[in-house]
């Protein structure tokens, strides 16, 4: 088996671990194998790569995209190291609110799924980092949504309490603002 998938404790998000080959002249492995990902239940197509380069101490998130345009991702870090994190922003879900922090690294190779109804964002830990991540749709400004990254009612446990914010990431609304498109 190339790859190891597991349920987090929100059903849909799941951790990917893949199988790593290694040797005296470094290592191999699969980022992504369309049979063995619809094999465990992960059947978006991708349709978009996206890379993010950070520095220290930068929060990124949480984004999401709005339906019809919302966008399943799976996540990974080429570079440096990040604290993942995933939204549960279904109205009707039991896991409403709740989140998952995980951390990706370019050392442990884990890639995170997150399905389409999720927001976003990361926390970067190491000096820099490189992420990269599929989409299952095409991104659409007019569809672009975030959640404050502090917002008391999801009350994250960020590793910081004073990170790196953009102007953009600065001004996202409130967590109940952003279920109110996930009915």
């Amino acid at each position: 088996m190339q790859f190891q998938f597991t349920t987090l404790a929100i059903e849909g998000l799941i951790l990917v671990e893949p199988k790593v080959y290694t040797d005296n002249r470094g290592y191999f492995l699969e980022t992504y194998n369309h049979a063995a990902f619809t094999a465990a239940g992960i059947s978006d197509l991708f349709v978009q790569d996206n890379e993010s380069y950070s520095t220290a101490g930068v929060i990124r998130g949480l984004h999401y995209q709005r339906p019809p345009n919302a966008q399943a991702k799976l996540v990974r870090v080429v570079q440096g190291s990040i604290w993942d994190v995933a939204v549960d922003l279904r109205e009707d879900s039991p896991t409403k609110g709740k989140w998952v922090g995980i951390e990706l690294s370019a050392e442990n190779k884990r890639q995170l799924y997150l399905p389409d109804w999720c927001a976003h964002g990361f926390y970067v830990q190491s000096e820099t980092a490189l992420v990269l991540y599929k989409v299952s749709k095409e991104y659409s400004p007019e569809n672009e949504g975030g959640i404050a990254w502090d917002d008391p009612e999801l009350a994250i446990d960020w590793p910081s309490k004073n990170p790196g914010l953009s102007a953009r990431d600065q001004k996202w609304h409130s967590f109940s603002k952003a279920v109110q498109h996930f009915k």
